[in-house]
């Protein structure tokens, strides 16, 4: 597809995210779509299924405000119920027709992005963001629930360095973990430093900052998607606050969910 700027790089690494997931799924059976991923109660078409809602959402905030406004209008009140709508709408689909409008939908998502002026802003959930920023949200949302299909049907994804928009976009977002407890985020900011996978230290905040956390790119993408227990990753955590953002983190609104249990996946799948 065509991406031009000024989102070429994000929008580029969204487009490939949104491939690589739908080729982990493109070959299964029905027994596959069927099976049941780490997130309770959540088969991995439902998994496709809330992707699709969520780049359909995306496309149609970018591309047309007013229909992007009814759709928000019935998720502000009961956003986990539209979610189980939006799985209805959507898993409603033969496995082969879901993938079609998965990648279909993602397409459409990227290239309607792309299309958005310059300095202009996307209508969202709680407040109007930058493409780029939502983007990088479209990259934190296929990470976390292409991690649980991953997990599903027992493959490992190599991390590679596309996992920089979700790293930035955590550091954005580093008090949504407070905010969804009802607990008062801290006023000073924190350090981030992770290594990327191809060993590259991608380092956000102020380098005199007394929270800091450090360790690979992949572990802290896992932990502020709540796909790995703090306990099966090698994240260090330098300063008091930055240590009790470890059991909180996490890069996306609303509940937090119950998260994943230490030792719940076998500690290689984080070996570096």
């Amino acid at each position: 597809m065509t991406v031009q700027n000024p989102l070429n790089d994000v929008l580029k690494d969204l487009a490939i995210e949104i491939e690589e997931t739908a080729r982990l799924v493109e070959g299964l059976d029905d027994s596959g779509w069927a099976a049941a991923t780490p997130a309770p109660g959540w088969s991995v078409a439902d998994q496709i299924a809330h992707l699709t809602f969520i780049f359909h959402l995306a496309g149609t905030a970018a591309s047309d405000g007013e229909a992007f406004a009814k759709i928000a209008a019935g998720a502000s009140d009961d956003f986990d119920g539209a979610v189980n709508s939006a799985l209805r709408q959507f898993n409603q689909f033969p496995p082969a027709q879901l993938l079609g409008r998965f990648r279909a939908l993602g397409q459409s998502s990227v290239e309607s992005l792309a299309a958005v002026p310059a300095g202009q802003v996307v209508p969202w959930l709680v407040n109007p963001l930058p493409p780029t920023v939502l983007a990088a949200a479209g990259i934190m949302e296929i990470f976390g629930h292409g991690q649980d299909i991953a997990d599903a049907l027992g493959v490992r994804r190599e991390p590679t360095d596309r996992l920089r928009h979700l790293a930035f976009f955590a550091f954005l977002t580093r008090d949504f973990g407070y905010l969804s407890r009802g607990l008062t985020p801290p006023a000073e900011p924190f350090r981030i430093e992770v290594t990327s996978p191809a060993g590259e230290v991608w380092a956000f905040g102020p380098e005199d900052a007394a929270n800091k956390i450090t360790g690979p790119a992949e572990d802290f993408c896992l932990l502020v998607t709540r796909r790995r227990h703090r306990d099966d990753l090698a994240l260090v955590a330098t300063g008091e606050e930055a240590d009790r953002w470890l059991d909180i983190a996490q890069a996306y609104r609303g509940p937090a969910g119950e998260g994943r249990t230490p030792g719940q996946f076998p500690h290689h799948d984080c070996d570096h």
